[in-house]
């Protein structure tokens, strides 16, 4: 069912509502993320590459809550959706994520995809980092 599996650690600089700085490690590349705060289902977001050992240096700088997970890539009936499994304290949970090109856009919700968490901020990952 997926077209690719991706290891991520990330973590939080900071986790403001109006600005959250995450740092991620995808297999063996590198990113640093700033986000704006949520307007509905969108926010702007900003993402740069990184040099994978600045990256594990920010890791031991980030607020504590690394998040460790196994992203699987689905594509459903043209949309590419994430599926996030979460591993150590977060071992068990699942969610699903499509990025949509604007908050009108309209797309199928796939067999595997149960209730809409998008406006809970609980499951956002900065908050997930928390726990």
């Amino acid at each position: 069912m997926a077209e690719r599996k991706l290891e991520i650690t990330q973590g939080y600089l900071s986790r403001e509502p109006l600005c959250t700085v995450r740092v991620r490690i995808i297999d063996d590349r590198a990113f640093i993320t700033i986000k704006g705060q949520n307007q509905g289902d969108t926010r702007q977001e900003f993402e740069y590459d990184i040099p994978i050992d600045e990256a594990k240096s920010l890791l031991m700088l980030c607020q504590p809550g690394v998040i460790y997970k196994t992203r699987y890539l689905v594509n459903h009936q043209g949309n590419l959706w994430e599926v996030d499994e979460f591993h150590g304290r977060l071992d068990g949970l699942v969610v699903a994520e499509i990025e949509i090109p604007h908050s009108g856009h309209t797309y199928a919700k796939p067999p595997f995809v149960g209730e809409n968490v998008t406006d809970d901020s609980r499951y956002y990952n900065s908050n997930l980092s928390k726990l």
